[in-house]
């Protein structure tokens, strides 16, 4: 249970920060006595214990961090204990404590070194470009230095401390000052080699281009590339799912594709893809794609970064989203941002008109949803022994509405009535932002997960092979391999980069083989009567969609989504609204049961789900799904690259537009002139008239 492995870390942090104060007041104590035994074991099991929190509880040093107990403060407090030991202790030569003093502090001055070294070959390997599935063997990169010099200084300081400790500890027990003197001269030698070290890095032949000329690097590439159509994508660690559903969509369009990363972190969030990534994460560095080929960008999310790529006129803007839903969140008046809004089908659009947040009628257009091409349609009631439901609550949002999620108040519920049905077998998949904002939805979902726990106990049957299991291996090993680049662990920015080039031909058909393969493995994996807890971005939502014969969400665009397969679905109201409120205000809704929060309608929905000729809503989902998603006929992918095509053209009107207004200035030419050469000659002298006309 995750509450239990939670409780069970924060009882192991607990005991580490006990035995670290433990071992420090018996190293003083050992000192001050003084007792031999005592103040070496002390000392020695500090040490360990530090060293063990570095590599197991890295949450605890953060914490201790921010009390300015960090561990370079314990490692010196430490030293200075033994110092004192040493010096109190009697049969220890009286004289130890000047010279001991002085090449301690002289091992310290040697590791700040060090990690000043270090913290210059970082800032040095830091580009101001990030890419992937791009050649970049133009730009002279570099592998990385070994990470423990580089970027662990706790762990090298205590690691490098362990020679001096030792010796000092030999130093007290056998009452011989050369040990210690021996064992931190040890300590200031691997600090001084690894600063040496570490600046061969620094030298002409490992050291990268610099910033301009990586920036002129990134122009050539572009000019190269020419890129047409682009995706634009900022968010948090959490967010990558938004951009990675539409990268099945970028690279069917005609033209160039290109993906507009700002944070550094996302290029290795996102998917396997062909597509060239670019992470531009400084504005000023962004403005060089005014100057390229890209004329669209799509925007499936809103964030604080995107009013800054909007800043850019020869680009056209469509806001995609990343899922539509009947919540306030899906009408943002951040879209009327953008150039056109793109939606799926007639709802979206009456949405945003009735939500009056200032979006322009024109501005919308529909083109559906290309992504849900692998979706499957409806083939008849279950035929097996078990009814497969998939029960997909979304989170609980920003603004505290408890209507956001089922989870809370009806989840458990829910999953109780399912699982009292021995015909049931249940696919849990919550929203990976479930608890984020709202503790209660957290604990409401590890009770649910315990509850299914327990249900998976109750019950027994055949399970699959070991052959089975071992082809599950096969195929995870094999889709890993097609969809991740192996990095060494010392691996940094610059060396992914460079192994991160451009990639095989064929690749992205292979990896859409690979996961298929892996998608059957892992549902024939497990036997049809055991109920699953699905998390993580595999298996996604859509094979889980093609797995189930009935869905339970909430308002989201979990339902508008399966709701392209025609299979009966219900939808969880713990919004307060009577059941006609809640259709009327929810147009998603109108084709499914509305649970209220006991489920008691839960029987009755299986009954329809079994006997179709129960099912009274058989022609409202067909109808609402040409009402949301749009029509069927010319494809969703079709109308979507024809879309993306008429944009990039309004684009290219506007920019030649521009370019014969700005020829037809007098002047402008001139000056025009005059600006570059000012920037081709930088000592030359500039006419403050030409530099404001330009």
């Amino acid at each position: 249970m995750p509450s239990a492995g939670l409780s069970s870390r924060r009882a192991v942090q607990l005991a580490a920060l006990l035995a670290l104060l433990v071992f420090y007041t018996a190293q003083l104590a050992g000192a001050l006595l003084p007792n031999v035994p005592v103040f070496v074991g002390a000392s020695l099991a500090g040490l360990a214990l530090d060293i063990y929190l570095t590599h197991k509880q890295p949450g605890l040093l953060t914490l201790l961090g921010k009390v300015r107990f960090d561990v370079t403060t314990r490692q010196l407090l430490r030293d200075m204990l033994i110092v004192i030991g040493l010096v109190r202790i009697p049969d220890v030569p009286p004289d130890i404590e000047r010279p001991l003093t002085l090449l301690l502090l002289v091992a310290y001055a040697a590791h700040f070194l060090c990690q000043a070294v270090a913290q210059l070959v970082r800032r040095t390997r830091t580009l101001p470009v990030v890419t992937r599935n791009v050649d970049t063997s133009g730009l002279r990169l570099t592998k990385a230095p070994p990470r423990l010099l580089a970027r662990q200084p706790s762990r090298r300081l205590l690691r490098f401390s362990v020679p001096g400790t030792v010796g000092l500890m030999l130093s007290a027990g056998l009452s011989e000052a050369e040990w210690g003197i021996l064992g931190v001269a040890v300590t200031l030698v691997l600090s001084l080699g690894g600063a040496f070290y570490l600046g061969t890095w620094l030298l002409p032949k490992n050291r990268r281009s610099n910033d301009q000329r990586v920036l002129e690097w990134l122009d050539g590439w572009l000019a190269d590339y020419r890129p047409t159509v682009g995706m634009y994508f900022s968010g948090g660690t959490t967010s990558a799912y938004q951009a990675n559903m539409w990268l099945s969509t970028l690279a069917q369009l005609d033209g160039r594709p290109l993906i507009v990363l700002r944070e550094r972190f996302m290029v290795q969030k996102i998917d396997a893809t062909d597509i060239p990534i670019v992470c531009i994460p400084k504005v000023a560095d962004l403005m060089h794609l005014e100057h390229s080929t890209l004329r669209l960008l799509l925007h499936p999310a809103n964030s604080g970064k995107t009013s800054q790529i909007l800043r850019i006129p020869s680009i056209k803007h469509a806001f995609t989203n990343h899922g539509e839903s009947d919540k306030l969140s899906s009408c943002n008046p951040y879209a009327k941002a953008y150039d056109q809004v793109w939606v799926a089908g007639p709802a979206a659009r009456e949405r945003y008109q009735l939500a009056e947040v200032g979006i322009d009628d024109r501005d919308v257009v529909e083109v559906g949803r290309p992504q849900l091409t692998p979706i499957r349609p409806y083939a008849g009631p279950p035929t097996g022994q078990y009814t497969t439901v998939l029960y997909a609550p979304t989170w609980e949002g920003w603004d505290g509405n408890p209507g956001n999620t089922s989870i809370v108040l009806a989840g458990e519920n829910i999953v109780r009535a399912l699982l009292d049905d021995p015909a049931v077998r249940l696919l849990y998949k919550p929203h990976p932002m479930t608890g984020s904002v709202d503790p209660r939805a957290g604990e409401a979902d590890r009770r649910i997960r315990a509850m299914i726990a327990e249900a998976n106990a109750a019950r027994s049957g055949a399970r699959p092979g070991a052959d089975v299991a071992a082809e599950l291996e096969r195929r995870t090993e094999e889709l890993d391999r097609t969809t991740t680049t192996a990095f060494r662990k010392g691996a940094d920015e610059m060396e992914r980069m460079m192994l991160q080039g451009t990639p095989e031909p064929g690749r992205a058909q292979h990896v859409e083989e690979a996961l298929r393969a892996w998608e059957d493995a892992y549902w024939a994996s497990f036997p049809e009567w055991e109920h699953q807890i699905v998390t993580g971005p595999r298996p996604a939502i859509f094979t889980c969609f093609n797995q189930a014969d009935l869905l339970i969400s909430d308002v989201s665009s979990v339902v508008s989504d399966y709701l392209s397969s025609e299979k009966p679905y219900a939808v969880g109201n713990t919004s307060g609204m009577s059941e006609d409120q809640f259709k009327e205000t929810f147009p998603t809704v109108r084709a499914g049961m509305v649970l209220s929060p006991d489920a008691a309608q839960i029987p009755a929905l299986l009954e329809s789900v079994r006997h179709p000729e129960k099912d009274k809503l058989v022609q409202a989902r067909k109808e609402l799904k040409t009402h949301l998603l749009g029509p069927s006929e010319p494809p969703s992918m079709v109308r979507f690259n024809e879309a993306a095509l008429k944009l990039a053209a309004e684009a290219d009107a506007r920019n030649e537009r521009v370019a014969r207004r700005t020829a037809e200035i007098p002047g402008q030419r001139e000056a025009d002139d005059a600006a570059e050469e000012a920037e081709l000659e930088p000592n030359a002298p500039t006419d403050p008239e030409d530099a404001m006309t330009a």
